[in-house]
C-alpha cells in the first residue's frame, strides 16, 4: 500500500482535483480489476480508449483516476489527476508503486528488427554461468533465477514489468536482459524503467500493420536510446544504415560494433558451416554453435555489452562459445536419411534473407533447399509478397501454407504472398493450406543432404485459427514425421 501523492512524483500533472494524501492498494488500466482502494489509469490504447471506462471504474469504487481529459462530472471522494501522457504517466506510477525496481538493478534494453530475443536470451545465459543472478524478459519466456515464466508479449505492460523487477529484486538478482519491441516504445511501457545499456541490433521491415511508416517505426526504436541518461551506454550495429540515426542526439555515450565497418567492438567471421561459426573480436578467436553471419552480429553485440560491463574477454568467449541459440531460432533436427530441418522464428523479410543466404552459403553441392512458410494474419501485408519473392529467390522449392492466420481468410494470405513470386519462379511453389501437411510434404521432397526450412513461428506452440489456439509445435510435428519415415 502506497499513498497517493507518492506513486504520481516525477508525472507530468496538470490538474488535480482532490486529495492526494490517500492510501492506493492496487493500480491497473484495466476497469474490470479496480476496487475501492485502486487507482485507475485511463491509457489511450491501440485498440481501446481507457477514457471509455472511467465511469466503470467509478462504479467500482475507485479512489483516484489518472487521465488526459476530465469526466463532465466529477464523484466525490475520487481524486482525479488530469496529466499530459497517461501512458508515460502509467509508467512512472507503475515505477514508484513497486519501489523503482530498476535503480536497483543492472537492465540491459535490447530492440531492433531481428536478434533481439537471441541476445537477451545470450546474455542472461553467459551472466547465469558466470555466477550472476539474473533475469530475463523476452519473446520466448521470462526467466526469474532458473525459474521459467511463460511470456505472452515481447515486451509486458508497464505494470507487469514493474511487478517482474520488483521480484527480481527480492529474489537478489543484479542483472536483467530485456527484449523492448517497438509497441512498447510507443506504447511508453517502459517509461520510469532506468535503462544502464541500450543495444540496437538492426532495422528492417515490419510491423507495418501498427507503425503508419518506416519512418515512425525507426521514431519508436529511437526512444529507447533517447531515454538513456548520462552516465548509460548506446551499444550500435555500425553496420546497420539506421545506426547513426539510432545514436545521433542522445547524452549516453555511444558505442559500435561491426564486421564491415570498424567501430569500438570489431568482428570478423573466419568459417561459416552446419555445426556453426569460428569468429574473431577483437583479436580472439572463437566457435560458437550458433550459424551465419546475423548470429556474428549477435554474438558481437552480446561481446559488447558484457565488456561494457566490465568482464574479462577471455572468460566471455569461452563461456559465449559453449551456449546454444533460443528455442526456435535456427533449432535443427537430423533424420535418419540425414535430412536436415530447421525451425526459425524468422517472421520479416530480411530475416528471411538472412537465413536463407545462410544456407546457401552452406550447401557443398546440388543440395535442394526447400522452405515451408507463411504469413500471419491480422499483421502487416505489405511483407506477404517480399517474403514470397525472397523465398523463391533463394529455394529450390516452396512450399507456401498457414503461419497464424487469426480473423483472415487463409487463402487470402497465401495469393498475397504468391504475389511476389515471379512468373519464372512460380514452378518452385507448392500451394499446400494445411501447416501439418506441408511440413509432410516438405520431408517427403526431401533427399539425403537436403535442407528444410520451417520458418516463421519458430518457438511457438499454437495456432490461431480464427479464435480458437490450437496446439501446433514445428520442431513437434517434424520430428514425429522424421520418426514415421525410419519406421
Amino acid at each position: 500500500m502506497k499513498l497517493l501523492k507518492d506513486i504520481i512524483y516525477g508525472v507530468r500533472i496538470e490538474e488535480v482535483k482532490g486529495n492526494t494524501n490517500i492510501a492506493v492498494e492496487s493500480i491497473s488500466f484495466d476497469s474490470r480489476e479496480i476496487n475501492n482502494l485502486s487507482l485507475f489509469v485511463a491509457v489511450k490504447g491501440f485498440n481501446q480508449n481507457g477514457h471509455h471506462f472511467i465511469s466503470s471504474a467509478e462504479e467500482r469504487g475507485a479512489c483516484a483516476i489518472i487521465c488526459e481529459t476530465l469526466p463532465h462530472k466529477l464523484k466525490e471522494n475520487i481524486t482525479y489527476i488530469k496529466v499530459s501522457d497517461s501512458s508515460e504517466s502509467l509508467g512512472i506510477i507503475a515505477s514508484n508503486f513497486y519501489d523503482n525496481p530498476s535503480e536497483k538493478l543492472k537492465i540491459v534494453g535490447i530492440t531492433g528488427t531481428n536478434g533481439k530475443t537471441t541476445c537477451a536470451t545470450l546474455l542472461y545465459d553467459l551472466y547465469r554461468l558466470m555466477g550472476y543472478k539474473t533475469g530475463l524478459i523476452s519473446t520466448v519466456n521470462i526467466k526469474i533465477l532458473h525459474k521459467t515464466i511463460p511470456s505472452t508479449h515481447t515486451t509486458p505492460d508497464a505494470i507487469r514489468i514493474n511487478e517482474l523487477l520488483n521480484k527480481m529484486v527480492e529474489n537478489g538478482c543484479t542483472h536483467v536482459f530485456m527484449e523492448v519491441s517497438s509497441h512498447a516504445l510507443d506504447q511508453r511501457r517502459v517509461s520510469g524503467i532506468s535503462f544502464d545499456i541500450g543495444v540496437f541490433t538492426n532495422i528492417s521491415r515490419d510491423h507495418m500493420d501498427y507503425h503508419p511508416s518506416l519512418d515512425h517505426y525507426i521514431g519508436s526504436k529511437k526512444k529507447l536510446f533517447e531515454s538513456l541518461k548520462k552516465d548509460s551506454f548506446a551499444i550500435i550495429n555500425k553496420d546497420d544504415s539506421y545506426g547513426f540515426e539510432m545514436g545521433r542526439e542522445i547524452v549516453a555515450k555511444s558505442l559500435f560494433y561491426g564486421i564491415n565497418e570498424s567501430g569500438n567492438f570489431k568482428g570478423k567471421v573466419i568459417e561459416n558451416n552446419i555445426s556453426g561459426l569460428s569468429i574473431e573480436i577483437d583479436g580472439y578467436e572463437m566457435t560458437s554453435r550458433l550459424i551465419g553471419e546475423f548470429n556474428a552480429y549477435n554474438l558481437l553485440a552480446v561481446y559488447a555489452v558484457t565488456r561494457t560491463l566490465g568482464q574479462d574477454p577471455l572468460t566471455i568467449l569461452t563461456i559465449l562459445s559453449n551456449l546454444k541459440a533460443p528455442e526456435g531460432r535456427f533449432e535443427y533436427v537430423i533424420s535418419p536419411s540425414k535430412i536436415t530441418a530447421i525451425i526459425d522464428y524468422a517472421h520479416t523479410p530480411d530475416a528471411l534473407e538472412n537465413i536463407l543466404k545462410t544456407l546457401v552459403s552452406l550447401k557443398k553441392g546440388s543440395e535442394k533447399i526447400i522452405t515451408v512458410f507463411g504469413c500471419g494474419g491480422d499483421r502487416d501485408n505489405g511483407k506477404r509478397p517480399l517474403m514470397g519473392e525472397i523465398s523463391a529467390i533463394y529455394s529450390q522449392h516452396v512450399l507456401v501454407t498457414s503461419d497464424n492466420p487469426r480473423s483472415e481468410n487463409p487463402k487470402k494470405i497465401i495469393e498475397e504472398i504468391c504475389k511476389g513470386i515471379s512468373p519464372s519462379k512460380k514452378n518452385k511453389v507448392t500451394i499446400i493450406e494445411d501447416r501439418r501437411r506441408a511440413i509432410k510434404a516438405a520431408c517427403e521432397m526431401a533427399s539425403s543432404g537436403d535442407i528444410i526450412l520451417i520458418a516463421g513461428k519458430g518457438h511457438e506452440k499454437y495456432q490461431i485459427i480464427g479464435n480458437e489456439k490450437i496446439h501446433f509445435d514445428d520442431l513437434e510435428e517434424t520430428i514425429e514425421i522424421f520418426k514415421k519415415t525410419q519406421e
